[in-house]
């Protein structure tokens, strides 16, 4: 008897509908409202034909964090209802480009990066939605604005005509004890509730990847950003 092997893109659309399932049980058990998790599949060395596997099987938001890889992927699916996140580190050369085609930045630590995106968005786009990227553990090998910056941040992007001030990307700090990373998660969370009432349109926390977001999801995330668990290893 002849089995057909698997192509990576079926695989793709098998994967999306787990980490989908996943996501559902997350809510269900944390008592949250089905669907209100957004997710962010995380495409960075990660090819065409698997992003085109997870749009055909109703993904429409991609992340990446390379630049050029990402321009090139913009391009050649420019035809297709996608929203593109940038999550990847931004450097004032490259501001132009991410303000231009990105819908979604998640990683703003400073206010001179907030000046640069706000300075270069279209005028014929709409607003550019924007996370604070937060280091809440101090770590030094990371980008991340700090919490005691965290709130004169907020308030330089709020003020800024252009972009639209929407949440927090918490990156914390690596653990493999689920009791440890659900305490970071609800600092995180205690951050957005605190700040969401003073922002017109603060209602996101970006937290939780293919590791933990579970945890996640139990403490209040309303984004999570999913890479090898849906495309599985990269390029």
């Amino acid at each position: 008897m002849y089995f057909s092997k698997m192509t990576d893109e079926e695989q793709v659309a098998i994967n999306l509908a787990r980490v989908k399932s996943a996501i559902a049980r997350a809510e269900q058990m944390a008592g949250r409202q089905l669907g209100g998790v957004k997710l962010l599949a995380i495409s960075k060395k990660q090819s065409v034909a698997k992003i085109r596997a997870a749009l055909a099987a109703g993904q429409r938001d991609f992340g990446e964090n390379y630049l050029q890889e990402a321009l090139t992927k913009i391009a050649t699916l420019k035809d297709e209802d996608l929203c593109w996140h940038f999550t990847g580190a931004i450097q004032s050369n490259k501001a132009r480009d991410i303000a231009a085609h990105f819908d979604w930045v998640h990683s703003v630590d400073r206010i001179s990066v907030a000046n640069h995106l706000n300075r270069l968005r279209p005028s014929a786009s709409p607003n550019l939605d924007v996370c604070i990227q937060v280091n809440l553990s101090g770590e030094q090998t990371k980008a991340g604005c700090s919490i005691a910056q965290l709130a004169a941040l907020a308030e330089q992007i709020e003020a800024l005509p252009r972009l639209n001030l929407r949440g927090l990307m918490a990156l914390p700090k690596v653990s493999s004890k689920h009791a440890q990373q659900r305490a970071t998660f609800a600092q995180f969370a205690r951050l957005c509730e605190e700040m969401a009432p003073r922002f017109n349109y603060f209602d996101t926390l970006s937290a939780g990847m293919s590791g933990d977001f579970e945890q996640a999801i139990a403490e209040g995330a309303t984004l999570v950003r999913i890479g090898t668990a849906l495309f599985g290893p990269r390029l």
